[in-house]
């Protein structure tokens, strides 16, 4: 492993940002845990292991590795594993069987950063690292994948074995994400994440008189629509969102521009539209200020939040919107689906193997099965209300009228995001999207909150982003 793979993995680990802002896989559930080295977490007993219709696993190759070390920040993906891969068995929750292979889950919660931090150490160390030590698998998201696949640490996925007729069927920008600047392919996701807005039924029949999509999303099809009906919901006793951030990667992942231009921090004229947006609904008592992932913004997933809407992928209503808790709008089958204002996506998780692994062949077959397999993808869906990252399973599913979603009311929501993933465009993405996204949303909250004045909530986040990127100048 060259020193310049391992400098740079290093520099970048000392100035990463705190929690991501992508989560796709509602790592941000775990936010409040505080442990910056744990190596284990609590299953989640709410996923149930369901049978799939694949064939078991076959027999572990006589050169496999022993030990099979995951890295990863929650158990989203163990539960996928414990779901869907045919054959494992599992020991503990933070151990398991495939074969004769043993799993080991290094789950990390990815406050304060310590999911990236436990990582990196891990990687730095992997060359003197014993064989049953090694990392073989982890796992990334969107805004800091660059980080990973343009170093050394990621083994390009030809080097398992897994060919580009394999991966035909996943949606391209799934791909373009975890590709490194030579063009090499340095991981696979089972998730596609496009962004629909999902609004309350209950709410939207009081004030609207209809919760059917077509009708609600003539209510919120463009901004300026958007902040009309803001006032309407107000008069009634309702907030049109939790928080001015709700709406944030709407806006975000519709810019023209990257966040660093020629080392220079750049805030695109659409990250600003959403500043002056979200200020006036604060102002109006149409919005709130809350933080993503906290009480506060939670509470509207219960009725008495008296919040309309949300903004997110499909991993939002599977994981982060209370749909197991008694009582909430989601267990209740209270929320709807429409496209809202603008497309967009957010977050993923992408599975990679760390250069060194050896349990190639392990590795290759797990993520054939869960990223390539469609009858296992279409079992995600209909099991976990996730969109998946096949294209023929979702366009099937998306025209069969016998999946619905029961968080959603029975609706089949697929179509939509059938439409939205085609649009997206990744063009703009860049290694310093986690810290920016996360720095500029903390500086504006002191702007909404009446605390600093723009030019004063700019130039703490220009110096928030040099403090952690201090390559960077503004």
């Amino acid at each position: 492993m060259k020193k310049k793979a391992l400098s740079t993995l290093l520099a970048v680990s000392m100035v990463a940002g705190m929690v991501t802002g992508c989560g796709s896989s509602a790592d941000q559930t775990a936010a409040s845990t505080d442990t910056a080295t744990t190596t284990s977490a609590t299953a989640t007993e709410a996923a149930a292991t369901t049978e799939t219709t694949a064939a078991t696993v076959a027999e572990t190759p006589t050169d496999e590795g022993k030990v099979l070390n995951v890295y990863c920040w929650n158990d989203e993906f163990q539960r996928r594993v414990k779901a869907h891969y045919p054959g494992y068995e599992e020991v503990d929750a933070t151990h398991g069987k495939i074969g004769d292979v043993e799993v080991v889950w290094n789950i990390t919660p990815n406050a304060d950063n310590a999911y990236q931090n436990n990582l990196d150490e891990a990687l730095v160390n992997q060359e003197s690292a014993s064989a049953d030590d090694k990392v073989d698998l982890f796992l990334i998201e969107a805004d800091y994948a660059l980080k990973y696949v343009d170093s050394e640490y990621t083994m390009p996925v030809a080097d398992l074995g897994i060919t580009d007729a394999d991966t035909a069927d996943q949606y391209q920008y799934t791909k373009d994400i975890v590709t490194d600047s030579n063009g090499v392919l340095k991981g696979l996701s089972w998730q596609g994440c496009p962004g629909v807005m999902f609004y309350s039924r209950e709410i939207a029949k009081e004030v609207f008189g209809t919760d059917d999509p077509a009708e609600v999303q003539k209510k919120v099809c463009d901004w300026d629509t958007y902040r009309e009906t803001a006032d309407e919901l107000k008069a009634a006793g309702y907030q049109i969102a939790s928080s001015a951030n709700d709406s944030y990667r709407v806006y975000s992942n519709n810019v023209t521009s990257k966040w660093v231009v020629d080392g220079k921090i750049n805030i695109d004229d659409n990250i600003m539209k959403w500043v002056e947006v979200s200020k006036d609904l604060v102002d109006a008592g149409e919005v709130g200020t809350h933080d993503m992932w906290s009480d506060d913004w939670s509470k509207g997933f219960y009725p008495e939040g008296k919040v309309f809407g949300y903004f997110g992928p499909a991993w939002l209503v599977n994981f982060s919107m209370a749909a197991d808790q008694e009582g909430s709008v989601g267990n209740q089958g209270g929320w709807a689906a429409t496209e809202g204002p603008q497309g967009f996506f957010w977050g993923g998780t992408w599975i990679c193997a760390a250069t060194g692994t050896d349990n190639a062949a392990t590795i290759k077959d797990i993520m054939l099965k869960l990223t390539c397999d469609e009858e296992i993808m279409k079992n995600i869906v209909v099991e976990d209300d996730d969109f998946v990252n096949n294209k023929p399973a979702m366009n099937a599913m998306a025209q069969d009228s016998s999946y619905s979603s029961k968080v959603l009311g029975g609706q089949n929501p697929l179509a939509m995001y059938c439409a939205g993933v085609e649009k997206l465009d990744l063009s703009n993405l860049s290694a310093y999207d986690q810290g920016c996204n996360e720095e500029f949303q903390r500086a504006m909250k002191n702007y909404f909150e009446g605390n600093a004045t723009l030019d004063e909530a700019k130039d703490l986040f220009y110096k928030a982003v040099v403090e952690k990127y201090p390559e960077l100048t503004y």
